[in-house]
């Protein structure tokens, strides 16, 4: 079918969008990839009524929310573009939770679930644009885990459109509901590969107000464990506990033109309800910069929001987002270097959760050496390759250093009952 065709048979039952340069790129620009159309549904129907001409013409489809994805996962290959941004719907706050579309953005439902008195429990720097349906699919992190867990915690039902069309609609919201498998839960981390997550129901958390927030540091890797471990024990409700290291200091200081810190060998970003000071009597500590009000609170934030931007301002990095056992972060740092083949690395990450992003620049965008060696370093120290960000397309060789072939063959025995055709997002999580 011609590709002009196929566009005017998509915007029959969807609008439809010519923009394909802002949907053929990851986030990165490492990666870019070649979409035959961009389809708009705003409604499940209208998501439904997309995949069955793409089934009809025999056309794959790649899902993509916000387009924050850092491992590939939503550049098109070949396919039309699904764009989950018009399912923006936001229901009210009931009961401790709320309904939100796949493409409501998480920032939206941050104010949403403030202003009723609530918050919620996921949040990281991309919040204006990432969107409800690509953190759930990806199973998204953030700076809250060790208070609330991953997005999966989080996420009470789910409303999606099977490949054959069919609507999975598991939205009430129930405390108990032992009925069989959890459909809704089987989309969590799928990366798009079984089906286009609509709409979601999502638990909101009790809004805390007077936090505690101190920028901390420490005279090794290990002393910042330790810290952690005596704020886990003595402090109440642990929200954050971030790791900077001092390279990555002097560049968000350099680019953001943030004030000095003490001279040390890693700092900690904590946030807590309360016990902080009692927690950090417990530990040698070099300094502690402590938050006297919201403002203060924000200005000691910004040595980790804006890390991520000022890596940018490098080069297009190799993201490599991985998770260790708690007392492997000391060690993993130690031999990372001998991983990097000279290369330079800035690594910042949820020290609460033992998850590290190592951001190495230098290699060329096809160059998967580093990749290799650094992701088979955390997979041989009990860790996994893939802590928040997801698999993708980048990880994808990888996958077996953290699933068994057993696990595998499951995981493509599911994929293969609900999509047999392979319709959806083509070339993701699954080797």
């Amino acid at each position: 079918m011609p590709v002009s065709d196929l566009r005017e048979a998509l915007s029959a039952v969807s609008a439809t969008s010519d923009d394909l340069a802002g949907v053929e790129t990851d986030w990165t620009g490492r990666v870019t990839g070649r979409a035959l159309a961009v389809a708009l549904p705003s409604t499940v129907d209208e998501v439904a009524a997309v995949l069955g001409v793409c089934r009809a013409q025999g056309v794959r489809v790649t899902v993509r929310g916000g387009g924050t994805g850092l491992v590939a996962g939503a550049v098109p290959d070949d396919t039309v573009v699904l764009s989950t941004r018009r399912l923006d719907q936001v229901g009210p706050v009931q009961d401790g939770s709320l309904v939100a579309g796949a493409g409501v953005t998480l920032r939206t439902v941050q104010d949403r679930a403030r202003r009723a008195g609530w918050d919620y429990g996921v949040d990281f720097a991309s919040r204006d644009t990432a969107t409800v349906g690509g953190s759930v699919v990806t199973n998204a992190g953030g700076v809250h885990v060790v208070a609330h867990g991953t997005t999966r915690a989080q996420v009470l039902g789910v409303e999606a459109v099977l490949a054959d069309g069919s609507v999975v609609r598991r939205l009430a919201g129930l405390a108990k509901d032992a009925t069989g498998y959890d459909l809704g839960q089987l989309m969590v981390g799928s990366e798009g590969t079984l089906g286009v997550v609509t709409a979601v129901r999502l638990r909101l958390v009790p809004r805390l107000t007077g936090l505690e927030t101190a920028l901390v540091g420490v005279a090794s890797v290990a002393d910042a464990v330790a810290l952690v471990a005596a704020v886990k024990q003595r402090a109440a409700g642990l929200r954050a506990a971030e790791l900077l290291l001092p390279e990555g200091v002097a560049l968000v200081r350099e680019v953001a033109g943030l004030p000095a810190l003490t001279p040390a060998a890693a700092y900690v970003l904590l946030e807590a309800q309360g016990g902080l000071e009692d927690a950090l009597g417990q530990v040698d500590v070099v300094d502690a910069a402590v938050a006297l009000d919201a403002a203060s609170a924000e200005r000691l934030w910004a040595y980790r929001e804006r890390m991520t931007e000022a890596i940018s301002t490098l080069g297009v990095p190799h993201k490599l987002d991985v998770s260790l056992p708690f007392g492997q972060l000391g060690p993993f740092l130690a031999a990372l270097p001998g991983a990097l083949g000279g290369h330079t690395a800035h690594v910042f990450g949820h020290v609460g959760d033992g998850n590290l992003h190592v951001n190495v620049l230098g290699p060329d965008p096809e160059d998967e050496t580093v990749d290799d060696a650094v992701l088979r370093l955390a997979a041989s120290m009990g860790g996994s390759i893939g802590a928040e960000h997801g698999v993708g397309r980048h990880k994808r060789p990888w996958l077996h250093l953290s699933r068994t072939p057993a696990e595998l063959a499951a995981m493509r025995a599911v994929k293969t009952a609900l999509d047999p055709d392979g319709l959806l997002n083509p070339g993701v999580l699954l080797p």
